[in-house]
């Protein structure tokens, strides 16, 4: 596709870190980064980031040393959303931003610990988790002098919020407009969604043939699986088993990525953005084709029916609901077992700020913590 250059190279239609609607508090120029550059650095030297290494994807930290965790997810997300933003004349920089930042705000115990963290608060404004990626970026992180959070760059913090309903729009500001008035994210925050999409459903895969919940012959039902794990047999008929399953789902990766390449160009040459604004007022412009959508959707339903709901994972999903319904509960009755700071954020945020806290834990310190106050109480 020959889109005429922007800054730096980029397509016109690309977010220019030159142009950027600016942080929330005014800053100094760095001297040898841009903007979005920053923003990238800020996010990886972040507590927040650290605590993702020992979160939940599908299995809990301490199932095996090999399955993927947050970090490792958000990582892989930035590695293939960074392709797909070279290839279309995207800025790398603010799309990895986005894509290490997106899971910020995730609970331990994967989306079991989102759901009850969220019935938790259901009387006091509920919780999404990137809502909540949101509020670590803006407020949660304390590592400067002169502001909290980490004062990142608007274009950044929309691509970290992917979904917000209209109440919690309207009190978001300039943040929120999009999704009053009907406007797309920057193409590099649609990228950034859509590379997530990619990585989850692979290494999901991956991580549950190792697991052994599910298995290549149940995999042989999924075409996406299956067309590419058949010629990877017959090329290497004699294949080790972990061999097959790593060429199988590189071959999947590649294959959805070219596909969304493919459509994604379609796309914006009908539409012909010529500036960031008009790829705001254009429909969704990255995507997949209808067909590799399809196929794709029968992967993710194939994932949920006998991965993400098989009984052994239900088992442990059950017991991390119960044990942050628990803390919450704790918490609630009795703001002496919270840490001095968080108890006086407690004292003026009320629930929101236990919520704050029990998503920012690990999987690991949230049973830590678990122990503990099943001590104090007995």
């Amino acid at each position: 596709m020959n889109a005429s250059a922007g800054s730096a190279g980029l397509a016109r239609y690309a977010a220019q870190s030159a142009g950027t609607r600016g942080r929330r508090y005014q800053e100094p120029a760095a001297l040898t980064r841009s903007d979005f550059q920053r923003d990238r650095d800020r996010i990886v030297h972040s507590t927040a980031f650290r605590r993702l290494e020992y979160k939940t994807q599908v299995f809990l930290n301490h199932e095996g040393d090999l399955f993927r965790t947050r970090l490792t997810h958000s990582i892989e997300v930035a590695q293939i959303a960074r392709s797909i933003a070279r290839a279309l004349g995207l800025d790398e920089d603010l799309v990895e931003a986005i894509s290490l930042a997106h899971d910020l705000g995730h609970t331990p115990f994967g989306h079991a610990g989102q759901d009850a963290l969220n019935a938790c608060m259901r009387d006091h404004g509920g919780f999404e988790h990137n809502l909540q990626s949101l509020r670590v970026v803006d407020e949660l992180e304390q590592r400067y002098g002169g502001f909290d959070g980490l004062n990142l760059c608007f274009e950044t913090r929309e691509g970290i919020l992917k979904h917000c309903s209209a109440a919690n729009a309207r009190r978001l500001g300039e943040l929120g407009e999009r999704f009053l008035l009907g406007l797309q994210p920057s193409l590099e925050a649609q990228v950034a969604n859509l590379a997530d999409e990619i990585a989850y459903n692979n290494h999901d895969v991956d991580d549950g043939l190792r697991s052994g919940l599910i298995t290549l012959e149940q995999l042989q039902q999924v075409d996406l699986f299956a067309a590419h794990a058949d010629v990877v047999s017959a090329r290497y008929p004699a294949i080790a088993e972990r061999r097959l399953v790593h060429e199988t789902v590189r071959r999947m990766i590649d294959e959805l990525v070219g596909d969304l390449l493919a459509e994604t160009q379609r796309r914006i040459a009908v539409a012909a953005p010529g500036s960031l604004d008009e790829v705001r007022r254009a429909g969704p412009l990255v995507a997949f084709s209808a067909p590799m959508r399809e196929r794709s959707q029968r992967l993710k339903s194939f994932l949920h029916a006998h991965l993400y709901r098989h009984p052994q994972v239900e088992t442990v999903m059950d017991q991390a609901r119960r044990a942050v319904h628990t803390l919450f509960d704790a918490y609630r009755d009795d703001d002496r077992l919270l840490p001095d700071e968080h108890r006086e954020r407690a004292q003026h945020l009320g629930a929101r700020a236990i919520a704050d806290y029990i998503a920012g834990m690990t999987d690991r310190f949230a049973l830590k913590e678990l122990a503990r106050i099943g001590a104090d109480q007995t």
